[in-house]
């Protein structure tokens, strides 16, 4: 393996970390949200089903598609990006909320 090929698996995984992380960070914000009830808590926890099904749907097709990459490396990054992006984006919009 190159020094290339092991920073980029390198960076993958700081990615899944961060992923991580930032997951947590959204299950404690909607885990908030839910607690308080009320339509923003139905709301909330229907978007949340929603998008996992959306999400894995969307992933599923890229993988057919080969949209993902040709190398183990390039699905696994793929599949960060794909995922991360959800993730900030609903912290982004539940810190707004907040």
């Amino acid at each position: 393996m190159n020094s290339s090929t092991c920073n980029a698996w390198t960076d993958a995984t700081l990615d899944s970390w961060m992923l991580g992380f930032e997951a947590l960070t959204v299950i404690g914000l909607r885990f908030a949200k839910v607690a308080a009830g009320g339509r923003a808590a139905n709301d909330e926890m229907l978007l949340m089903i929603t998008e996992k099904m959306q999400s894995a749907t969307e992933l599923g097709a890229m993988a057919a598609t080969g949209r993902l990459g040709q190398t183990p490396l390039e699905n696994a990054q793929g599949v960060l990006r794909h995922y991360r992006g959800k993730v900030v984006a609903n912290r982004r919009r539940l810190v707004r909320a907040a």
